[in-house]
């Protein structure tokens, strides 16, 4: 099992910034950027995006070139104050199978509800539960796992970016 270790920056920025933008490329080569929020892993040594099954194209756009980047800039709502924007570019995998419940997925509800306080609402109604089961219940996950991480202190992009360390270490399973 590979342990990603991040600097404290890129921590508070992955756990804190709301959503990050999501860039793949198309067949053509053109790229395509998806809204989203991640989970990240450490122990996994990656981030986890899911989608819902009735909105495949995050999922569907990966096959074709593994190649993503994840795209951290918008600090609103985070509670971090000028934090540098940051470019997570690595390789993903999205593995042709449906999800219908995990232990990171019921992470990520944690997480989001908060951030979104009215999907919680309409989550706690079982009507919906049961009328959009294909959105709550059957999500389709993409793996992200960093090659190369990049910071613009404070979110200023006209300077040169610092290349930020990440390793990747062996860790052990229990």
């Amino acid at each position: 099992m590979t342990t990603l270790e991040l600097p404290a920056e890129l921590g508070a920025v992955s756990l804190e910034i709301r959503t990050c933008e999501l860039s793949t490329l198309a067949r053509g080569g053109a790229p395509v950027t998806w809204p989203t929020t991640p989970l990240f892993q450490p122990e996994e040594g990656r981030f986890r995006i899911t989608t819902s099954i009735g909105l495949p194209q995050k999922a569907f756009s990966i096959p074709p070139n593994a190649r993503v980047s994840l795209l951290f800039s918008h600090s609103t709502a985070s509670g971090l104050t000028n934090p540098p924007d940051v470019l997570v570019q690595g390789d993903a995998e999205a593995p042709d199978e449906i999800i219908t419940w995990s232990p990171e997925l019921e992470a990520l509800e944690r997480m989001v509800f908060p951030r979104q306080p009215a999907g919680e609402m309409y989550s706690s109604n079982p009507l919906p539960w049961c009328l959009f089961d294909w959105y709550y219940h059957m999500r389709l996950c993409t793996y992200v796992t960093p090659r190369r991480i990049l910071g613009w202190a404070h979110g200023d992009l006209t300077r040169k970016p610092r290349g930020m360390d990440v390793s990747h270490s062996e860790g052990t399973t229990s």
